[in-house]
C-alpha cells in the first residue's frame, strides 16, 4: 500500500515563500514521474508542477515561481514556492500521474498540506 505524506504548508504573506515536502512509502519511488497538485475550495484539483526524469513542467500560473525537485534516496519530492499570491491558497498534494494522464493520481491521495497566502 503506497502512502503519501505531505508537509510544509502554513500561513504566509503575499510575496513570501514555502517549501513543501512529500514522502512516498511503499513503492519504487524513483521510477515514477511525480507531480504536485492543489485544490482550492470549490475548484477542481489541478496540477501545478511535474517532474519526469530531469524534465519539469509547470502551468503558466506558477511558472517562474514554483520549482519541483526530488531526492530519490529519500523517497521525497519537494515544491519550492516563491512570490506566493493569495490565489495560491489551496490544499497541496503530491502523486504520480496515472500513466500519461497527469489529471489522475496513480496512488490513493494523501491528506495534503494547507497553504494559505494572506496578509
Amino acid at each position: 500500500q503506497v502512502q503519501l505524506v505531505e508537509s510544509g504548508g502554513g500561513l504566509v504573506q503575499p510575496g513570501g515563500s514555502l517549501r513543501l515536502s512529500c514522502v512516498v512509502s511503499g513503492s519504487i519511488f524513483s521510477i515514477y514521474p511525480m507531480g504536485w497538485y492543489r485544490q482550492a475550495p470549490g475548484k477542481q484539483r489541478e496540477l501545478v508542477a511535474g517532474i519526469t526524469g530531469d524534465s519539469t513542467n509547470y502551468p503558466d500560473s506558477v511558472k517562474g515561481r514554483f520549482t519541483i525537485s526530488r531526492d530519490n534516496a529519500k523517497n521525497t519530492v519537494y515544491l519550492q514556492m516563491n512570490k506566493l499570491k493569495p490565489e495560491d491558497t489551496a490544499v497541496y498534494y503530491c502523486n504520480a500521474p496515472f500513466g500519461s494522464n497527469w489529471s489522475l493520481g496513480r496512488w490513493p491521495w494523501g491528506q495534503g498540506t494547507q497553504v494559505t497566502v494572506s496578509s
